[in-house]
């Protein structure tokens, strides 16, 4: 079964209207079927709150077809936010204190726009974060940290520092399957894509050093997913499974548009691996055109069209293992983290 429709955020209609799956309230109780709810911890920033809403929602949604699911949406008091985003979480968004009440039997804490390291930078400000980050080791099943909220956990509780790359790792990596016996892994492609757009990162050294497991490792890239020394209560992603097939040509239309305007000085990097045969002389004149000064509006229609989509189809696989195996092991008493009889320090048996 698919994502219940619990509340009136908008989202849910954006993705009924899109024809996927979403499952009234009002069939959810009359069915015999153990929900699930997993937290959503959204910290990023304004114009990317939304969509990552639904970048989420779909993949959480799409990867699953046995459990219903309660999405609970929060966020943190990390950064400043405008008054009609701020009104926008106040109306559909819940509370956490409410929400650690009543418990979770997982959580998801996304990434957040930030061109410093938050976990040396501006660590007061963080405190929230690392309280939920205490809060879901002690009441989780699981928690997805992805991208900088992956970068604050490994520096808290290990000491490994996220580092900024020389250069900016962005665009489509291909990927191999490192432990194909692991449950989260076990089943899906042993090589495929992944989108990355990131300015830090943690190597498979720090990892180690961390004792903790590396699932999934590019060549180019790095590595994409890792999971804490129980092999199941935190799960560490540096890559964006969740991406949306226009997402980095968003990201890459937003950045030309900070170049057209004098807001960065040099023209955006254009995504690796990302523009096929067809779609990169498009890309290319468009970038000429700007530096040319001409006014020509950016192609993104017309690109659009010709975008690959490479990983969705081994993101779905990955999150239904997670989805599958939260299943399994939480206890059906929300306040309770795991089901009788599991172990936490080794919840998989591995």
């Amino acid at each position: 079964m698919p994502i219940v429709k619990s509340s009136n955020l908008p989202t849910y209609d954006r993705l009924l209207n899109e024809g996927r799956h979403i499952l009234d309230t009002s069939r959810a109780d009359n069915q015999d079927i153990r929900p699930l709810h997993i937290g959503f911890c959204n910290l990023m920033p304004d114009a990317a709150l939304q969509d990552t809403e639904r970048q989420w929602f779909r993949l959480i949604g799409e990867s699953n077809r046995v459990a219903q699911i309660y999405m609970h949406p929060f966020t943190l008091p990390v950064i400043t936010r405008d008054e009609k985003t701020q009104n926008y979480i106040a109306e559909y968004y819940e509370d956490i204190e409410t929400l650690k009440s009543q418990g979770l039997d997982a959580l998801i804490i996304t990434g957040a726009n930030t061109d410093s390291n938050p976990a040396v930078t501006k660590t007061k400000q963080w405190q929230c974060f690392y309280d939920l980050m205490d809060w879901a080791n002690n009441n989780a099943t699981s928690t997805v940290f992805s991208c900088i909220s992956s970068y604050l956990l490994m520096y808290q509780k290990h000491g490994q520092l996220a580092q900024k790359q020389a250069n900016k790792v962005l665009g489509i990596f291909s990927h191999k399957v490192l432990q194909r016996q692991h449950p989260l892994t076990r089943g899906m492609n042993t090589k495929f894509d992944a989108p990355h757009a990131r300015s830090f990162g943690i190597s498979r050294k720090q990892y180690d050093e961390a004792g903790m497991t590396t699932l999934i490792e590019g060549d180019i890239a790095g590595v994409m997913a890792a999971v804490s020394a129980d092999g199941f209560r935190e799960i560490c992603l540096q890559a964006h499974p969740e991406y949306d097939t226009f997402s980095l040509l968003k990201e890459f239309r937003r950045d030309i548009n900070w170049f057209k305007e004098g807001v960065i000085n040099q023209a955006p990097d254009i995504p690796a691996n990302y523009f096929n045969d067809e779609a990169m002389p498009i890309v290319q004149k468009a970038i000429a055109d700007i530096i040319a000064g001409n006014k020509t509006p950016f192609p993104e229609k017309e690109i659009e069209l010709l975008l690959d989509n490479t990983w969705t189809d081994s993101a779905r696989s990955i999150m239904a293992n997670w989805i599958g195996l939260v299943y399994q092991l939480t206890h059906v008493d929300r306040q309770k983290q795991f089901m009788d009889g599991v172990d936490p320090n080794n919840p998989l048996e591995l």
